[in-house]
């Protein structure tokens, strides 16, 4: 797969259109984690230093296609102008006059910013004419949201088939993200171990069969391993439990032993009588009828760690527990910790991974950490990303 990338395409007064995974963590209106924010950063540099003419857009939560101002990118533009030290407009009516004529009259130190997408219902609809007046005058298409990329979104995709082809180009983020991905299916080091956790065996099961083809080990961790230990007829106690989808557990251990690779689940857990915050923690080697296992327990801990201490190569996808209250996040700051004094080549799956190695301080010390969520998995998976496809030379 050879793309289009920004490092090939003239901008010098161009009119450029670019679609950033601007999609942060908000709380009462203050931006909690700006990882995404600062992946962005070398692409809008790269377009602003030779001389283009920059709108950017992106989405930002579920706002269901209606304004909603706990969804407005207000915040984010602020901080984005502080980082680029230059003023970055927020469009809020994107469409009182042609965004082309918007960008004729940016001053060289302004950047013009789409308001959230998802405000409008036919950016999720790929609706053919929004995809049209977004591009009308416009002269470039760069897409830098990798997280974005398994959508078939106006902005993600449709928008791109009213640019000529040679003028869609993908961003810095987006190739990094392949670069540091793609080995992960075609020739990792072994031992390759893969650390899957989460809530639910659905939104992993895809990704734990093509991970099967390549790893050695697989270690299941979250609400997502009660599902594998009552597969196995293991007591659970009042655990989340997908009942539905013990076939698919059964698919996944038929795979393992075809391929000789280990699934380890936890071997003792914390738990606590309520899903709360403040319940008091519990060790258990047997979870009891009346507890919940919301983390890993030190045993599961010191197994995993020393199974992951072997390793070559590593990818982690979701938390090993309710990782965002204290007593609950042991187990996944110790996966972390344990990852960032590895020899291994790392690679950090998007979502609470990222939150997981930034409580943990430890990110800068990962090989990489992906900004996507659902794109990574669906990358792994061997899907193909529609926006994607777009930036692919032909």
């Amino acid at each position: 797969m050879e793309l289009r990338t920004i490092k090939e395409a003239s901008f010098e007064r161009k009119k450029v259109l670019c679609r950033l995974d601007l999609n942060v963590p908000m709380s009462e209106g203050q931006i909690t984690d700006e990882t995404r924010i600062d992946a962005a950063l070398p692409t809008i540099r790269h377009i602003l230093d030779r001389r283009g003419k920059l709108l950017i857009c992106s989405h930002l939560g579920r706002p269901k296609g209606k304004f909603d101002v706990n969804y407005s990118l207000e915040a984010v533009a602020a901080r984005l102008s502080e980082k680029l030290e230059v003023e970055v407009l927020l469009i809020k009516n994107i469409f009182q006059e042609p965004l082309s004529f918007l960008l004729n009259n940016l001053k060289d130190n302004q950047v013009a910013m789409l308001e959230n997408m998802r405000f409008f219902p036919e950016e999720k609809e790929n609706d053919r004419k929004f995809c049209s007046r977004l591009a009308e005058g416009l002269d470039v298409y760069v897409n830098d949201a990798f997280g974005t990329l398994h959508r078939a979104h106006a902005s993600t995709e449709g928008v791109s088939k009213f640019f000529p082809d040679e003028q869609c180009f993908a961003g810095l983020l987006v190739e990094k993200e392949l670069k540091a991905l793609q080995p992960l299916l075609e020739s990792p080091k072994a031992p390759f171990v893969a650390v899957i956790g989460g809530a639910k065996v659905s939104d992993k099961v895809g990704v734990c069969l093509k991970l099967l083809e390549k790893c050695t080990h697989l270690l299941i961790g979250g609400a997502m391993a009660y599902t594998f230990l009552r597969y196995k007829k293991i007591g659970i106690g009042l655990s989340k439990v997908e009942m539905d989808k013990l076939d698919l557990i059964e698919t996944i251990y038929q795979n393992a032993a075809q391929r000789n690779v280990e699934i380890h689940l936890p071997v003792d857990h914390v738990t606590a009588k309520d899903f709360a915050e403040s319940a008091p923690a519990d060790i258990e080697t047997t979870i009891s009828d009346d507890a919940m296992a919301l983390d890993i327990g030190p045993k599961t801990t010191r197994l995993y760690s020393s199974i992951l201490s072997e390793a070559k190569t590593v990818f982690w996808n979701g938390p090993m527990g309710v990782f965002e209250w204290e007593a609950f996040s042991n187990g996944t700051i110790s996966i972390a910790e344990t990852l960032a004094t590895s020899n291994a080549f790392r690679v950090v799956g998007g979502g609470d991974s990222v939150a997981a190695v930034n409580k943990a301080g430890v990110f800068d010390a990962m090989d990489h950490v992906s900004t996507g969520g659902g794109a990574t998995l669906e990358l792994l998976e061997g899907k193909v990303l529609p926006g994607l496809m777009p930036l692919i030379k032909k």
